[in-house]
């Protein structure tokens, strides 16, 4: 019995080093480093939200746009100044969507865009990345670090545009951006995950 639980934990501790491995693969080192321009179209941010003590409720942010200016070979150079428009926000509900757009919570009007500029790029295992900057939200500025892990590169087949793409993970308190309605029936920390395209700038 002793021997059975020994093997399955070293079993699924190769796993989760395997996907791990697989999820921040190395930076090829014949990626051009240079200026790379926010895939608006592939660009996406989804939300998690506790939604009641039942179920993490997600939505999705889209029409991404800013700059990675990239260098493989020195990774800390790395600079990111991207925004996300706010209207574009998409849930599974229209009603939802339209409440979230309104003044009692996202105020799409006055706020129109989300924004975070890198300030530090710290690397932490081959194709991963701390990326420490400041979020600016709902008016809102506050410090926020993106937990980034390298995903491919290549030419798109389609458009023919040389294109990196990453993951990266944060977690905010919405409160702390004067977004509070239903705190806390409605969860204050949202996780984010985004996943961001880049073309390459000629």
């Amino acid at each position: 019995m002793k021997i059975a639980i020994r093997t399955l934990t070293a079993a699924t501790m190769g796993f989760a080093v395997s996907l791990a491995v697989a999820q921040a693969a190395p930076v090829p080192t014949d990626v051009p480093g240079g200026t790379y321009r926010a895939d608006p179209a592939h660009t996406q941010v989804v939300f998690s939200v506790l939604h009641m003590g039942f179920t993490n409720y997600t939505g999705l942010f889209s029409e991404g746009s800013g700059t990675l200016t990239f260098n493989p070979a020195h990774i800390t150079s790395t600079k990111l100044n991207v925004s996300i428009k706010i209207h574009s926000v998409q849930t599974t509900s229209n009603h939802l969507t339209e409440e979230l757009n309104s003044t009692d919570w996202l105020d799409a009007a006055k706020y129109p865009t989300a924004t975070f500029v890198s300030s530090k790029v710290l690397p932490t295992a081959s194709g991963a990345a701390e990326i420490a900057g400041i979020l600016t939200f709902h008016g809102v500025s506050r410090p926020a670090t993106i937990s980034a892990t390298f995903i491919g590169a290549g030419t798109n087949p389609m458009n023919k545009a040389y294109t990196i793409g990453f993951e990266g993970t944060t977690k905010i308190r919405r409160s702390d951006f004067g977004v509070s309605k239903y705190v806390p029936l409605v969860g204050d920390d949202v996780t984010l995950k985004i996943a961001g395209a880049f073309e390459k700038q000629s």
